[in-house]
């Protein structure tokens, strides 16, 4: 039982409506949207909503049992701030666990995006925000303070019928006879140096590419989501800790005569 639990970066509050009261029992949700927060969906947990960004945690430290993240932190401009500021307001012992984009999420999108730049404008911009790499992820926690860790990777792939109809699913809109911003997961594309326009003819050609090279037999194409799970912990003198290097009794070569060992300790 977690008694207080943060949900930084709760949107909607899609997390809490999962959460029993058995498990939390009040959640304080976070978001930089004040209009996220004021169309939060219902939940039985007692919930406060704080307007705050992820990387400026408006609380004191060792304040929650409990923090959780869910697939917004590739909105956050410093990255190993957010994740100090989450273990900062952990109590000891206590508990983060997120999920968030991979650097594989909409790889088909954006390499037919930036083919058909090449192609038709001799050169291409982002389009879609930054996402952190997994084998960078670990080492940000562990910098941040967090122990225990483990981290995990998931694909998700979606199929459409088309270029066009993964960005109106993206981006909520799009105008196919006129120049586009360009989007990710509802939203525009969060890096400010972007090119905030693509023409027609560059569409066009990113949606034939797009099928060319990904598409699939039945004529649709997928659109993949890369998502990493991570769980890390503050540390506390209860926590279990390895033991001291050179301390181990049994090698690992023994490993393939266990059977024979277990046999005679057993005699």
């Amino acid at each position: 039982t977690f008694p207080l639990a943060l949900d930084v970066g709760s949107g909607r509050g899609y997390i809490a409506q999962h959460l029993t009261k058995e498990t939390i029992e009040k959640l304080i949700r976070v978001d930089i949207s004040e209009n996220a927060l004021k169309n939060a969906v219902d939940s039985e947990i007692p919930t406060v909503s704080v307007v705050a960004d992820e990387e400026f945690l408006p609380f004191k430290e060792d304040t929650f049992d409990l923090v959780v993240s869910s697939l917004s932190l590739h909105w956050v401009n410093d990255l190993p701030r957010a994740f100090r500021e989450i273990h900062q307001v952990l109590k000891p012992d206590g508990v983060f666990i997120g999920a968030m984009f991979g650097g594989d999420t909409l790889y088909e999108l954006r390499c037919s995006l930036q083919l058909a730049e090449l192609e038709r404008e001799g050169g291409f911009s982002p389009h879609v925000s930054p996402f952190t790499a997994v084998s960078d992820l670990g080492h940000l926690l562990s910098r941040a303070g967090f122990n225990t860790l483990t981290v995990d990777t998931d694909e998700i792939q979606v199929n459409y019928p088309g270029l066009f109809e993964v960005m109106e699913d993206l981006q909520g809109k799009y105008i196919l006879y006129g120049n586009i911003n360009v989007f990710c997961m509802g939203e525009s594309n969060c890096s400010w140096n972007r090119k905030p326009l693509l023409h027609r003819e560059t569409m066009l050609a990113a949606a034939a590419i797009y099928r060319e090279m990904y598409g699939n037999s039945d004529g649709s194409v997928p659109a993949t989501f890369q998502i990493y799970y991570m769980i890390g912990w503050k540390f506390h003198e209860s926590q279990a800790r390895p033991a001291q290097r050179g301390s181990a009794t049994v090698s690992f070569g023994d490993l393939a005569k266990i059977d024979g060992l277990l046999s005679r300790g057993k005699k």
